[in-house]
């Protein structure tokens, strides 16, 4: 699997934000059949820094009803990768990932 296949996208929410300022930690979306050990390779490669540890949630697929009669919205299901970096002096540009 590619490098930049497997994080898709930064997650930058005012949330990520304050979580990258205090503890050192990033979010990205990434691919579906990502493990762990991947997103540590290709961070490492792609910002050079080192990973101390990874999490990953799995969001569930949502359904949203709209107001015209039988209208169904849907939210996809993603794969969010939380990383906490080991160095706290490290920063991640998010802007590399496209």
């Amino acid at each position: 699997m590619r490098l930049y296949n497997i994080l898709l996208k930064p997650i930058v929410t005012e949330k990520t934000a304050n979580m990258s300022v205090k503890k050192s930690c990033y979010a990205f979306e990434v691919d579906d059949s990502a493990t762990k050990i991947d997103i540590k390779k290709a961070v490492k490669q792609i910002y050079n820094v080192d990973v101390e540890s990874v999490n990953i949630v799995n969001t569930r697929e949502k359904f949203k009803y709209g107001k015209k009669r039988g209208m169904q919205l849907r939210k996809r299901e993603t794969k969010k990768a939380y990383l906490t970096l080991k160095n706290t002096t490290d920063t991640i540009d998010a802007s590399i990932v496209s």
